[in-house]
């Protein structure tokens, strides 16, 4: 049998826990870590736009990306929604920041109506897409089943008949 004194330390313990549980959620959602802006909650935030550290996400308009070395300037598009970026890194951007790619930009907006990333991610959408009207293959023509089945399709032959004795 469990003495009370040991129950309510078990409750005091389980308090202490969800109370911790409760902060980080409570901290991690208002600090906005982990969770990105789309252009347009970006344009209804108002003041407070200006004094958080933001993630906006959004596709590169095709041909507005100018880089000098680790520097770019380019617009995200979000449906009608634009967003005029400056990405100053110590990295240039990745690889995989070309037109129409969906992008993630990591800073602060500025009172100019321009945000000010210090970091940039992208994804191309197209690299891992199947080809429109690409043939279809198939996989199967050099399995042992097929290669079976197609032995089994020859008619058999019959040994060499032997010389008599």
């Amino acid at each position: 049998m469990q003495s009370k004194g040991q129950g309510a330390k078990i409750a005091v313990a389980i308090i202490v826990v969800l109370a911790a549980v409760a902060y980080l959620a409570y901290t991690g959602v208002r600090s906005n870590k982990s969770y990105y802006v789309t252009i347009q909650e970006l344009n209804a935030m108002g003041s407070k736009a200006y004094t958080r550290h933001l993630r906006v996400a959004g596709n590169v308009q095709p041909g507005s990306i100018e880089q000098h070395g680790p520097h770019a300037q380019f617009v995200l598009v979000e449906n009608s929604n634009k967003l005029r970026v400056d990405y100053e890194g110590e990295d240039p951007p990745p690889d995989t920041f070309k037109d129409n790619a969906q992008a993630l930009a990591i800073g602060t907006f500025g009172h100019d109506g321009v945000f000010h990333a210090t970091q940039l991610q992208a994804k191309c959408a197209s690299k891992y897409a199947p080809t429109k009207n690409a043939p279809a293959t198939n996989t199967a023509k050099n399995t042992p089943a097929t290669a079976t089945q197609a032995s089994m399709q020859q008619p058999a032959q019959k040994p060499a008949a032997s010389a008599a004795y």
